[in-house]
């Protein structure tokens, strides 16, 4: 399988995509403990993560963390792209500080668009809806790539540790390829990073909260944290825990650092080999790698490092395009935009695909197929809030005592509900933007 970050490819068989790409499943133990848990937590929708035990103790701890997203402004905001916010909105009432990057030079680099068209849409099309939507300007921060200088210097410095095999094998990158189309990932790998430097908060747990497209972001930014490392905390192959020093100067130097960071942290059973740049424990078991490698993390600014934990990231599901395809702003027919009117909402939904039999009478007799069906994943993932009433609208379709014409009905009018005080709500945010834009 493939994974291209710009491509419109619809992904369906998610547990192979796991598989194939070592994303670890997203099991009701990471969020059942937290407060409130999203809907799109409990319901399967976020199917997978990397390195989420990372924020989930740091929420549990009440340690600080953060969140890094960003929007591509190269198309109208619709329904798919509302679910990221939804999921931001609620981590940020658990504590997280945001970062939302306007993704404006990924966009001119690969798709086309100039500065300023891309200018018009991230402010109309998107940072109005997030407002509207609830986003608080607490510890919030949205910026445009072009004009962080920050993140483009760290992108530059970055790429010192990138190769050109190492994009094509993430990428696929061919030689007709723009260059500013190859710049542009080591651009997003500073947007996710830049927010554990000590000017915007310093190093600890960032979540990057992405559908599964964007996963080679994700394992270039861990692969670029680690490549910068001074310090690696593994498992050695007789299963004992190695600290290792990665650099060749001031060694001696580190290992003392190391030594001595460890031993406040009760780590007193050591054997150190200064040949071997290396310190063992020989007490520590592999499930005390996060708490070394973080105190080890926060040292190396002082001698030069960077010191950046490995960024942790989840993947949602796709919603589907009321078409049946992925839900594309390309394809209006396909998408709910959030500035359409409740007219043109109620059009699309009754013209939706549904899981409905070919018949009334057959449906009735058999049944629908929820798990087929465009309205369906409407209430799911957008509206409807109660998992008991999402329970209830699935067995009545299962069982045939609801037909297509009164479910498609019942979504428009909560559609229309939520467009309207959208709406007005947007007329509100149009004055609070620069408490986000900073």
């Amino acid at each position: 399988m493939k994974i291209d970050p710009w491509s419109s490819t619809t992904y369906q068989d998610y547990a192979r995509l796991r598989d194939e790409f070592g994303i670890e499943e997203f099991s009701e133990n990471l969020w059942k403990d937290l407060p409130h848990p999203h809907r799109l937590l409990r319901r399967g929708v976020v199917f997978g993560h990397r390195g989420f035990e990372l924020i989930h103790e740091a929420i549990q701890k009440k340690k600080p963390w953060a969140i890094l997203t960003g929007l591509m402004p190269s198309g109208r905001m619709h329904l798919g792209h509302k679910m990221v916010i939804d999921e931001v909105m609620y981590y940020q009432s658990l504590g997280a500080d945001i970062f939302i990057a306007v993704a404006d030079i990924e966009a001119f680099a690969t798709r086309g668009y100039s500065m300023a068209e891309t200018k018009e849409l991230a402010i109309n099309e998107y940072i109005l809806n997030y407002i509207a939507l609830g986003l608080q300007p607490e510890r919030c921060h949205i910026y445009f790539q072009s004009s962080h200088q920050d993140v483009k210097d760290l992108a530059y410095l970055l790429g010192k540790k990138v190769n050109w095999s190492q994009m094509v094998a993430t990428y696929g990158f061919e030689g007709a390829t723009n260059m500013a189309h190859i710049f542009s990932p080591l651009v997003q790998t500073g947007d996710i990073l830049h927010v554990q430097l000590e000017k915007f908060g310093g190093l600890r747990p960032t979540l990057v909260p992405v559908g599964v497209d964007q996963d080679p972001h994700i394992r270039l930014s861990r692969d670029i944290a680690q490549a910068h490392r001074l310090y690696n905390v593994t498992v050695t192959k007789d299963n004992k825990i190695g600290v290792f020093v990665k650099v060749d100067t001031n060694v001696e130097t580190l290992l003392d650092n190391a030594e001595k960071i460890l031993k406040k942290h009760g780590f007193t059973d050591l054997k150190r080999i200064t040949d071997y740049k290396a310190i063992y424990l020989n007490t520590a078991t592999e499930a005390d790698i996060p708490l070394v490698d973080e105190a080890l993390a926060q040292s190396e600014p002082g001698f030069g490092g960077y010191g950046f934990l490995p960024p942790s990231s989840t993947y949602h599901r796709f919603i589907t395009g009321l078409t049946g395809e992925k839900m594309s702003s390309s394809k209006p027919e396909s998408a709910i935009f959030l500035t359409d009117t409740p007219a043109e909402a109620t059009k699309k939904i009754m013209n939706a695909k549904t899981g409905g039999a070919a018949t009334l009478e057959e449906q009735k007799k058999s049944g629908g197929k929820p798990d087929e069906c465009m309205i369906y994943e409407l209430y799911l993932y957008h509206l409807i809030e109660d998992d008991n009433e999402l329970r209830k609208t699935y067995e009545s379709c299962k069982n045939g005592t609801l037909m297509c014409g009164a479910c498609k009905k019942r979504a428009a009018e909560l559609m229309e509900r939520f467009l309207v005080e959208l709406q007005e709500k947007r007329k509100e945010a149009s004055g609070k933007i620069q408490q986000y834009h900073k």
